[in-house]
């Protein structure tokens, strides 16, 4: 009996361990944008995710002829870290090497933009194993698909919310065809407000909206402990409703991430199609391990009303205290 619980109780372990091993990741990518002023001279502002007071330390470094002035002192906002630099030589900065110097020691992305005179725009992204690269002159179409469809990915599966909250709509879902389309109406209803949102026909302040999502898990946790408890809900009857509905919200989310990496203004469109692409990828990778493992525990058959209960509480749980957390964050 006794070997039992261990058993039962490793599966809840390993649960809240994976949840806590997706949200000691940082999502948000740094930023450096580098703006040509003239023929040899470059604005740089340099955005650094922050976790409070704690700034990771890394910044970009370049080639050893260039002068670096900083134009103003580091301006702090919630959740980042913006410095402001000059910097110029007697070269010009394309087909030079750029580093991000520290990037090697953490899990964060850096990306990329560079404005030349002629308007022309070009990006790239540097990561923890490649954290230098020659700035190219032109970006193709391809690099730029590259890029954000990374980028959709890893916000995707870095945004333990989202995925949480993807996980109560499986959990409370019955039969494999409902859940596919449970899933889908949750897709095409954040894309709607994705698309709309990063290209500026509809705009919300992202603190409320971020405790709105936390709080949209939260519903969903008490919808499955009285699902659990024999009492059908709407939710339970029609769960692809919910996932539209709060999936409308969640795309207001992405736009939030989106909106601190930026698009580059000669491919939108193409941007923000791989991005959209990038988080389905992600999300249906996710649904697919959800799946596998929810067959693998089906084997076991009885389990206890209690152990069945436990993923919801401890979802709840966790979204609870984001929701918390975010709304004293939006009245501070």
């Amino acid at each position: 009996m006794r070997l039992q619980f261990i058993k039962k109780t490793g599966v809840f372990f390993f649960f809240i361990l994976f949840m806590l091993n997706g949200w000691s990741h940082e999502i948000r990518p740094a930023y450096l944008q580098i703006i040509q002023t003239g023929e040899t001279t470059y604005e740089v502002f340099w955005k650094v995710p922050s976790m409070g007071d704690a700034v990771p330390k890394i910044h970009p470094v370049f080639p050893s002829f260039f002068t670096v002035e900083e134009l103003k002192k580091p301006n702090q906002i919630p959740g980042s870290v913006i410095y402001s630099y000059k910097i110029s030589s007697k070269e010009t900065l394309q087909g030079k090497i750029l580093t991000i110097e520290g990037l090697n020691k953490t899990l964060i992305d850096a990306l990329v933009t560079v404005t030349y005179l002629n308007g022309e725009k070009v990006t790239l992204m540097l990561q923890p194993d490649k954290d230098s690269s020659i700035i190219p002159g032109e970006t193709s179409t391809f690099d730029v698909v590259k890029t954000y469809s990374i980028l959709g990915v890893e916000h995707i599966l870095l945004g333990i919310d989202h995925l949480l909250f993807v996980l109560a709509l499986i959990l409370i879902t019955k039969g494999k065809w409902r859940i596919i389309k449970t899933i889908t109406a949750f897709t095409i209803a954040h894309s709607i407000t994705l698309s709309l949102a990063a290209l500026g026909y509809v705009n919300f302040p992202t603190p409320p909206v971020e405790a709105v999502i936390a709080l949209s898990i939260v519903f969903l946790a008490v919808e499955i402990i009285k699902n659990h408890n024999g009492k059908e809900t709407l939710t339970s009857k029609k769960p692809w409703l919910i996932a539209f509905t709060f999936g409308l919200l969640h795309g207001f989310g992405f736009a939030g991430a989106l909106a601190n990496i930026g698009l580059p203004q000669q491919d939108i469109p193409w941007a923000l199609a791989f991005f959209n692409i990038g988080v389905e990828i992600g999300q249906m990778a996710f649904v697919l391990v959800v799946l596998v493992f929810i067959k693998l525990l089906s084997y076991k058959k009885n389990w206890p009303v209690f152990i069945k209960k436990v993923p919801a509480y401890a979802i709840g749980s966790l979204a609870t205290f984001w929701m918390i957390e975010r709304i004293v964050v939006f009245w501070n």
